[in-house]
């Protein structure tokens, strides 16, 4: 095969996928992994657990962001219609490794809460990513088989049991609010979507509201000594300065950060704040770090990167072969808004404290690597609809 034919047939492969979506990716990463450098690498520098190795989470992201994007196009070649026949194993694979978390040496432990499992000779990862995952798929096949009869308020919570109970297991054995409403938010956006009217999704909505105002209360002044640190991130959201020495000190020094930057910040690596100021600043905070060295330009570019993703992931949806393929692209397309849009709201004190990560700028493997076997199936779901869609249009020219 001439050297030609053989770039002709990588550049069709390559064409075959939405790559306006692929490059809104890469781009994501490589900007993610800048700023993981720049928010990290004086803590490694200085920190035994790191080996005093200041580009030693730099290092790690990048294995894991490869490893990630390799299991993207691995599953980009899998054809979506597939996922639709794990949908119950996906179930109860996510409810078998949130009661794992609960077995003796599997189970580990991190700042008292227990999140990630331990694999022998694999390492942990964090139980959360996979089984959001496992719920988009399983939600997505649920409410194709009831997509019907939605309006029948006995079948509504029959499609909405499952993710409550699991939403539920992650809170009570974990103790992860935040993920438990990011998995709960997925379905009912996905849900949403399809349904056929919206008034009772306005309902639920106020019901959900005076839900959380009543649990804020109850939280305030019943709740029992296991939700004590709930009870002081309400209250330092309320009140930061009576609390800026403990529990608003992480939120407060990334307000600081963030209203140093002005318009076009301090310039690439040289935040003030990150110099052990901001705990763990290449994690949940990594945004504040963004705004203080590209300023207001560099926060809106990271913005405008994540609405173009979004844009794309709903476009996809609309453009899906059928209601399974639209469901999946919704699913993906509620996880990426919800965790950007929370963790937004966390680093800018419109919302109190919570473990929410910003997809591929916080470090983390675990959570870069499934969101892009995510991403995986939505490029598979993309490539289906565009066939279909030519298989068509070849159709009416011959007739």
């Amino acid at each position: 095969m001439t050297d030609r034919r053989k770039r002709g047939r990588v550049r069709s492969y390559l064409l075959s996928y939405d790559m306006n979506l692929i490059v809104a990716v890469i781009f994501l990463i490589v900007f993610g992994l800048i700023m993981i450098y720049s928010a990290s690498y004086y803590t490694a520098s200085i920190s035994e657990a790191y080996n005093y190795d200041p580009t030693y989470l730099l290092k790690s992201q990048a294995k894991y962001s490869l490893i990630g994007i390799l299991m993207m196009l691995i599953v980009a070649n899998i054809d979506y219609h597939n996922w639709r026949y794990f949908a119950m194993l996906a179930l109860i694979g996510s409810i078998v490794l949130i009661l794992l978390l609960t077995v003796p040496g599997l189970g580990v432990k991190v700042k008292g809460a227990t999140r990630w499992l331990k694999v022998p000779g694999l390492g942990q990862f964090q139980v959360a990513e996979p089984v959001k995952v496992g719920m988009i798929v399983f939600s997505a096949a649920l409410i194709c088989k009831y997509a019907n009869s939605l309006k029948n308020l006995k079948v509504f919570a029959r499609v909405m049991l499952p993710t409550i109970i699991v939403s539920g297991l992650i809170l009570k054995i974990s103790n992860n609010m935040s993920t438990a409403v990011i998995v709960l938010g997925i379905s009912f956006l996905m849900v949403f979507m399809v349904h056929p009217q919206y008034y009772p999704f306005v309902i639920l909505a106020g019901v959900g509201a005076l839900a959380g105002a009543g649990i804020i209360y109850y939280t305030m002044n019943f709740a029992d000594s296991d939700s004590a640190f709930r009870i002081a991130r309400i209250q330092a959201w309320l009140d930061p300065y009576s609390y800026e020495s403990d529990t608003a000190y992480q939120s407060l020094q990334g307000l600081y950060a963030i209203g140093s930057g002005g318009l076009m910040g301090k310039g690439l690596g040289n935040s003030i704040q990150k110099l052990g100021r901001i705990p763990e600043p290449f994690n949940d905070m990594i945004f504040s770090i963004v705004c203080e060295e590209l300023g207001i330009f560099g926060a809106g570019l990271v913005i405008l990167l994540f609405i173009y993703l979004l844009y794309r992931l709903y476009i996809i949806a609309q453009m899906a072969e059928d209601l399974f393929g639209r469901l999946l692209a919704i699913g993906v397309f509620s996880h990426v808004a919800l965790q950007v849009l929370l963790n937004l709201m966390v680093v800018t004190r419109l919302f109190p404290t919570t473990g929410v990560t910003l997809p591929f700028f916080s470090y983390g493997g675990t959570a870069t690597v499934f969101l892009l076997i995510e991403l995986g199936m939505i490029l598979n779901v993309e490539k289906w609809g565009r066939f279909k869609r030519e298989q068509e249009a070849r159709k009416e020219r011959l007739l």
